[in-house]
């Protein structure tokens, strides 16, 4: 996806989404065992983030590993996923989904800004379905 690439561009961190048609009960412990099953948690800066939907049941969470988490603090993620669904709700879902990976991209470059020694450690490509 460009608007992954685009935000991984400045950053060492590292950017997903995973889709899913449904997710029955919590989103976030959902979206976290999806990040874990992605090798998320193995990245070397532990400044990976998950952008993981659950598109037929209209369910979104935002899970980033804990050295950026440290930084960038709860707050962050809420207010991020309120504006994603606000887009959504209005049927800008690729708008939406661009605009909070673009941002997540943003505060990964201010806190693990590019060294020329960085590798992409995951692909930038979508993820679907079960894990």
């Amino acid at each position: 996806m460009d608007a992954i690439a685009e935000a991984e561009k400045n950053t060492s961190g590292e950017i997903r989404v995973h889709l899913e048609n449904y997710c029955f009960g919590n989103t976030l412990k959902r979206a976290t065992k999806v990040f874990k099953k992605l090798g998320m948690a193995n990245t070397a800066q532990h400044n990976g983030v998950l952008f993981y939907l659950a598109v037929k049941s209209k369910k979104l969470a935002i899970v980033g590993d804990s050295a950026i988490h440290e930084h960038v603090k709860q707050q962050f993620w809420d207010e991020l996923r309120s504006g994603m669904l606000d887009m959504f709700a209005e049927d800008h879902f690729k708008e939406g989904l661009v605009s909070g990976i673009l941002s997540a991209g943003q505060k990964l470059k201010e806190h693990f800004p590019y060294q020329s020694d960085d590798v992409n450690e995951l692909p930038d490509e979508i993820s679907f379905g079960k894990y």
